[in-house]
């Protein structure tokens, strides 16, 4: 696939998610998966593209799956941390908690940019899911802290100390 043609077809599939609310569930369905089968088998980007849509469809087991091979593929750039953080949501929804916590506390250790607060926040929620509402709390808190324009230190010194002294979660 030539650069300009791959270039038509993020635009399209731009368009496709802008148009979500526009569509049957079947419908947002088959057009992402007739998106999906002009790229080659198992292309990542597919792969990736195809678990959002199940996963924004609330078919969770599917895209667990289709996460994980879009990311055994070598999903590359943004899209491929935009794949943790919602393989992690997902995982949380699907009830496998733990198996969510190892994955998004890995990838707040693994790389940082403008998707942080992201995975503090899908962190957040599946510490909470753990009985770990402190430790939470602290980690949201903590996220919370670079937006704010007065409060940071009191906040950062609230959040330390509801994570029990040692700092955020992760």
């Amino acid at each position: 696939m030539t650069t300009t043609t791959r270039a038509a077809w993020e635009r399209r599939v731009e368009e496709l998610w802008s148009s979500f609310d526009d569509h049957a569930p079947a419908d947002f369905l088959a057009r992402a998966e007739a998106l999906a089968a002009e790229l080659p088998p198992g292309d990542a980007v597919a792969l990736y593209e195809l678990a959002s849509a199940h996963d924004a469809l609330d078919r969770e087991e599917e895209a667990a799956s289709l996460y994980r091979r879009a990311l055994a593929a070598g999903l590359p750039g943004e899209r491929r941390r935009q794949a943790v953080v919602q393989l992690g949501s997902t995982l949380r929804n699907l009830g496998r908690t733990e198996e969510s916590i190892a994955l998004l506390a890995a990838e707040r250790k693994a790389v940082s940019d403008e998707l942080d607060g992201a995975v503090a926040a899908f962190l957040s929620l599946s510490l909470a899911d753990a009985g770990r509402e402190r430790e939470a709390l602290s980690l949201a808190l903590t996220a919370l802290v670079p937006h704010l324009p007065r409060y940071g230190r009191s906040l950062t010194a609230y959040a330390r100390d509801l994570a029990g002294g040692g700092g955020a979660a992760g």
